[in-house]
């Protein structure tokens, strides 16, 4: 799991705990300490957005669906790791396959991911995701 993927169950983890309150300032919390405040790593939108759309749809065990965003724009990162659980839901087997797991979420268009996956397949693997819905 890499450093996005720890940021990410480390802010579930705090939400869960009662350690914090609001996806977003979990997330913020937890990357700091993973890479540092203010650094260029805590501030990276594309993972910390594909985390807040999995809460914002409620897909994240214990975590109620709701409007997590930090500001308009984000819904891209958001939509790739939504629709990336559902493609684990029918394909399983891409849970040990990130870069598998990407092209199936661009359906052919090529584009590199920006660590979204590593968010999506750090929930999944940490059974974090809500499976049924």
């Amino acid at each position: 799991m890499n450093k996005y993927g720890e940021v990410a169950v480390r802010a579930t983890h705090s939400l869960l705990n009662g350690e914090e309150s609001h996806p977003l300032s979990a997330w913020k919390k937890a990357a700091s300490i993973s890479f540092g405040e203010g650094t260029w790593g805590q501030r990276k939108g594309c993972p910390k957005n594909a985390f807040l759309g999995l809460c914002e749809k409620g897909l994240v065990n214990g975590i109620p669906h709701g409007n997590y965003s930090a500001r308009n724009g984000s819904e891209k990162n958001k939509n790739y790791a939504i629709h990336a659980i559902e493609v684990l839901k029918s394909k399983p087997e891409l849970s040990k396959d990130k870069l598998g797991l990407w092209r199936e979420v661009m359906n052919g268009k090529q584009m590199s991911h920006n660590s979204q996956m590593d968010v999506v397949l750090a929930l999944w693997n940490n059974h974090m995701i809500d499976r049924s819905k």
